[in-house]
């Protein structure tokens, strides 16, 4: 792509090159982007997509929380929603929050209870952005995104601004689905808003109690203060056996349960999370991953189906 990078598009917001990327990962590992690109708004975001020139690739990213970044880094332009602007949640209409996509998900439950409104407090057991929860339709507690997205506004690889109104119309062909960790979301879009509808009033001592109960059951269960990415695999689906119906179980039953690659381990209090037990690189994440996979389906014919995203370049020797 020759010097594609000393020919980018004006921006107002920031744009850095050969930034590490580690640092804003959960995670903790990981190499350089070959540019990043924080934008200040939409208007910034779609006209720099629009200038971009086509070859480029593009990859999102919010707060990093259930990706791997490869140690070879990312090519091309990584773009950014954090920060203050991206970070915005706000009241929209009756039983109604409009979230923009770099808002962290517990940040949205306590808006929604901060503003007596019931239905969404299930975000609080969701680590990462309610951008990001977009890809996996993340969910917790019984409930998941689609339960709740009435409108989800985005800008497309070619900077058009294009929005998905109640049942998750049609973006061309065919129309986007939302399934279990999972949704046929188009790649090419970059999700920067989401009107979520909650169920009706509700008190706000009664919903913030909620929230904090949900934050101790993560803080018993979950290795949250761990360099970890969150859940590693999605439960089967269609559910098994019940002994084959949640990935901890399954990688329980296969040995794997501190099970270590490098400086990589499958944490011993949730073996459904794996950790940074500080001196991990990406390459052993993901290797301990993999080895995590071939082991259960050796001893119980399931293939997990990693949760976690993992991109960018493998390191070169």
């Amino acid at each position: 792509m020759g010097d594609w990078r000393d020919n980018l598009p004006p921006v107002r917001g920031k744009l850095l090159h050969d930034q590490p990327l580690a640092p804003y990962t959960w995670f903790r590992v990981g190499g350089p982007a070959d540019v990043l690109f924080i934008p200040a708004d939409e208007d910034d975001l779609a006209a720099f997509l629009k200038a971009l020139p086509e070859e480029v690739p593009v990859t999102f990213m919010g707060v990093g929380s259930n990706m791997i970044v490869r140690d070879g880094g990312i090519e091309g332009v990584t773009i950014r929603l954090m920060g203050g602007y991206w970070g915005k949640v706000e009241p929209a209409g009756p039983n109604s929050l409009f979230a923009r996509a770099g808002a962290l998900d517990l940040s949205v439950a306590k808006a929604a209870a901060k503003a007596g409104l019931a239905g969404l407090s299930f975000f609080s057991g969701i680590p990462g952005t309610i951008g990001g929860a977009v890809r996996t339709n993340a969910g917790c507690y019984g409930r998941e995104l689609k339960d709740v997205a009435n409108q989800i506004e985005g800008i497309t690889r070619s900077g058009e601004r294009v929005r998905f109104e109640a049942d998750i119309a049609q973006y061309g062909d065919p129309k986007v689905e939302f399934s279990y960790r999972h949704t046929n979301f188009p790649d090419d879009i970059i999700v920067t808003g989401l009107l979520l509808t909650g169920s009706g009033a509700g008190d706000p001592e009664v919903l913030e109690k909620e929230i904090a109960e949900h934050q101790k059951r993560r803080a018993e269960t979950q290795p949250i203060k761990e360099r970890t990415g969150g859940s590693t695999f999605a439960n089967p689906d269609p559910p098994g056996t019940p002994d084959q119906r949640s990935s901890w179980k399954l990688i329980d039953q296969a040995g794997c349960r501190g099970l270590r690659v490098g400086g990589a381990l499958v944490s011993e209090k949730h073996c459904n999370f794996l950790i940074n037990a500080g001196d991990a690189t990406a390459a052993d994440i993901e290797a301990l991953g993999e080895l995590v996979r071939a082991r259960v389906l050796d001893v119980t014919g399931v293939d997990l189906r990693w949760e976690i995203r993992r991109i960018g370049r493998p390191q070169t020797v």
